[in-house]
């Protein structure tokens, strides 16, 4: 499926005209990666947030046993001990080989480069450099590039093509980027690293380099004595997180998607290894039903089980639940549910020196009496009693997320205006879970006792949900504003509500209009809110 370049331009100039996503510090040119939630995005965002805490914390969803599931949260800073990421990898391994183009100053990944040799009339050699794919399709750029330069070979025996890791550093002079004509214009690979480094205390030196946290899971596994010493939760268990990440990404792009601020919502759920495969099938079902539940039911929402060759070297099985957006022609990641084995525990406790593993004190006390007693102690401090617990972890972006509800709402369809005539409206079709505005509430005309009534149903509303009052404009008009924002329930007090005390109430998908008693607007639009 081609991308859809008109849509994403509809899209994100609604969300600048309404108020849903501003370019952070526009007013100066903007800068690339960062982006501001408005007033409307704002509250999206956070009725995502809330929901997703709601139903996997507050509220967590009963287990494949039947029993309830135990969740509880954490709030970890941004900055945390630089040995967290030393033993997490991140310091050592968390980089790119970048080169630059002298010429157009463009930056390449370039591991993702690769170059097709080619012999020139005068017989010298010059090697071009092509783009293979950014980091999410690069196996399957790959092997476009191949299929392209197969057919290439067949016209051209000189030609042929290896990654630029592979051609040596003297041979440099005569690479020529992707997108000049100028040989010589790549430096050499450098390690480019992906955290946001910072410095702690009053002197800027090695002593005092700390990074902002590109993960928010390394915080959880750090506190995971914390929790069990303090919560009094047993395995299996849950620990929740919402925050705020950093990542320097080489090429932000494609609008909200790929940012170098961004907000993870994020579970590390801890189980005995036995039971590890059952509880990551659960979660991998819950969370992509989770999607489905609050709106997206389009063919575009799609549950992908990574294959063998695509797993991290800890990994038993990964699924991303995965999203068309309107920019790519093809699916993206929206979130990952992951087995990670005990591999994050691991080198957590290999690097601290402190003993992080779980004592089954339940499975102890079933057990003991079957051992002779002056071997408890010996036997009680190994598995299966003591160990160190296996880990899923569904991982979200917050930020993605919001961007996917947005694109699976924005919609054009036809409704009649004022005077019954059918006319083009755009509208959000929001969950009502997620929507930013709950309720707009109208006096039909701004006269007559209608806007005292209206202000007063707005009053009671709004202490319950999100509510907005609008006397300006013709009430088509009106409407029309609400459906661009996606607001679900239009109350409207007319003459009906002086003479029998009903008003109505508009369907913003259906427009289906019904009257209620205008005492019992506030409980109609909690029942039907929670549907």
């Amino acid at each position: 499926m081609a991308s859809d370049s008109k849509f994403m331009e509809n899209l994100t100039a609604l969300c600048k005209r309404r108020g849903f996503i501003f370019q952070s510090s526009e007013i100066y040119g903007g800068i690339g990666g960062f982006w501001d939630y408005g007033p409307l995005g704002v509250e999206l965002k956070k009725n995502i947030k809330d929901t997703w805490w709601r139903d996997m914390v507050t509220n967590a969803p009963d287990g494949p046993d039947g029993k309830e599931v135990k969740m509880v949260g954490l709030d970890c800073s941004i900055i945390m001990n630089p040995a967290v990421w030393k033993a997490s990898g991140h310091v050592g391994g968390f980089s790119d080989p970048m080169v630059d183009c002298k010429e157009c100053k463009a930056r390449y990944r370039a591991d993702q480069l690769f170059v097709r040799k080619e012999r020139t009339d005068t017989g010298a050699n010059l090697m071009y450099a092509f783009v293979a794919g950014d980091e999410d399709s690069l196996k399957r750029a790959q092997k476009q590039l191949d299929s392209y330069l197969r057919k290439e070979q067949r016209q051209n025996a000189q030609l042929h093509t290896k990654p630029l890791l592979d051609i040596p550093t003297t041979e440099y002079s005569r690479v020529v980027g992707p997108d000049v004509k100028t040989a010589g214009t790549l430096t050499e690979p450098r390690a480019f690293n992906l955290m946001f480094q910072t410095y702690v205390g009053a002197l800027q030196d090695a002593s005092s380099v700390a990074y902002l946290r590109p993960e928010t899971a390394q915080g959880i596994f750090a506190n995971f004595m914390n929790v069990m010493d303090t919560s009094r939760v047993k395995v299996p268990f849950g620990i929740a997180q919402i925050g705020k990440s950093f990542r320097n990404e080489i090429n932000p792009r494609n609008y909200t998607f790929r940012s170098r601020e961004f907000e993870q919502m994020e579970i590390e759920f801890f189980c005995h290894e036995a039971d590890s495969m059952k509880w990551y099938e659960f979660w991998r079902n819950v969370r992509f039903q989770w999607y489905v539940n609050l709106g997206l039911k389009s063919e575009k929402l799609r549950l992908r089980d990574q294959k063998e060759d695509e797993l991290a070297h800890y990994s038993k099985a990964c699924a991303d639940i995965e999203y068309l957006f309107p920019f790519s022609d093809e699916h993206q990641e929206l979130e990952g549910v992951a087995h990670r084995g005990n591999y994050d525990l691991t080198q957590h406790q290999e690097h601290s020196g402190k003993d992080l593993t779980y004592f089954d004190d339940d499975a102890w006390e079933r057990d003991k009496d079957n051992h002779p007693k002056d071997q408890h102690k010996e036997i009680k401090n190994k598995p299966p009693y003591r160990f160190l617990p296996t880990v899923i972890e569904p991982s979200a972006g917050a930020d993605r997320a919001t961007l996917a509800f947005l694109c699976e709402a924005y919609t054009e369809d036809q409704a009649p205006d004022d005077k019954g005539n059918m006319q083009t409206r755009t509208v959000m079709k929001f969950h009502p879970r997620l929507a930013p505005v709950k309720v707009a509430v109208f006096p039909l005309v701004n006269k007559e006792g209608m806007p005292d009534i209206a202000e007063q149903i707005y009053r009671d509303a709004r202490q319950h949900m999100t509510a907005f009052y609008d006397v300006k404009g013709a009430i088509g008009r009106r409407y029309r504003r609400q459906d661009e924002v996606g607001t679900p329930f239009c109350v409207t007090v007319d003459g009906d509500t002086l003479s029998a005390g009903t008003v109505t109430i508009r369907n913003r998908d259906t427009l289906e209009q019904v009257r209620v008693p205008k005492e019992n607007v506030v409980q109609w639009l909690q029942d039907h809110l929670r549907r």
